[in-house]
């Protein structure tokens, strides 16, 4: 399974300058974070309330060649492997948890650019079941989710963000095969899907995921909303472009398109 930690290999954070070491589990940056105070003597500060500024629609965009972890790679993991019982803080089999990504870095050995030696991956694609995660009778990640955590490590196992709604979201001619299901397969499947699936609801099959459209209990959970459990359960809310392009794909009546 899982070998112990490696701390060797620096890490590059993306936008905040900071190189990273690992030599214990303590992050050591090379600068202390110390921030100067604003001169507000001759500027004064902004008083417009915040409710009334504009929303700013200029973020970084989303590259559709680079994974991003927070929304490519986390997903995957808490759906397959972080929760009670597993990779969660509470339960940390055999020391790995992978609820986010210092706590992946730090104990799921990640070598970046590195396949062979990234057990993280190795994992995923061990023959053995016994070795194999998530273990049987769980089923095996699909190979496109294998393929964007492989993909992750080759870029280099960054943190790299970016903004999905930059520029707005266009929520027309949503499609089941290129929105909906890989969307639910890599937050949800991990739990729903399998011989046992979590609450009995498998969605794993457009048929499935449609009942659950149509009765509501789709948007309920992944909408955080009164009298549903929410889902992603125990991981992050689904981000509203990607609720609101569902809810488009529902209300024009959950096609298998």
């Amino acid at each position: 399974m899982f070998q112990r930690i490696k701390y060797s290999f620096p890490i590059l954070v993306f936008g905040i300058g900071l190189w990273l070491s690992f030599p214990s589990c303590k992050h050591e940056p090379l600068f202390d974070d110390i921030i100067d105070p604003i001169d507000t003597t001759s500027n004064p500060m902004d008083t417009i309330p915040v409710d009334s500024m504009p929303v700013d629609t200029f973020g970084i965009p989303c590259d559709p060649d680079v994974i991003y972890f927070e929304q490519d790679v986390l997903p995957i993991l808490q759906s397959n492997c972080a929760f009670s019982g597993c990779h969660d803080v509470a339960s940390a089999q055999d020391g790995v948890i992978l609820v986010d990504y210092d706590y992946v870095i730090q104990t799921a050995d990640v070598e970046p650019f590195n396949l062979n030696d990234s057990e993280i991956y190795e994992v995923l694609v061990d023959s053995d079941l016994d070795d194999r995660m998530p273990p049987a009778p769980t089923p095996a990640m699909s190979q496109d989710q294998i393929n964007i955590i492989a993909a992750w490590i080759l870029q280099g196992g960054l943190n790299l963000e970016c903004d999905p709604n930059a520029g707005g979201c266009d929520t027309e001619n949503i499609s089941f095969s290129d929105f909906v299901k890989p969307l639910l397969q890599n937050q949800c499947q991990g739990c729903h899907s399998g011989a046992t699936p979590s609450g009995g609801i498998d969605l794993t099959t457009h048929v499935n995921i449609k009942t659950y459209a149509d009765n509501g209990k789709l948007i309920g959970s992944i909408d955080h909303q009164a009298g549903f459990e929410a889902m992603p359960q125990g991981g992050a809310k689904i981000d509203d472009c990607s609720i609101d392009k569902i809810k488009s794909w529902v209300d024009a009546g959950a096609l298998d398109n």
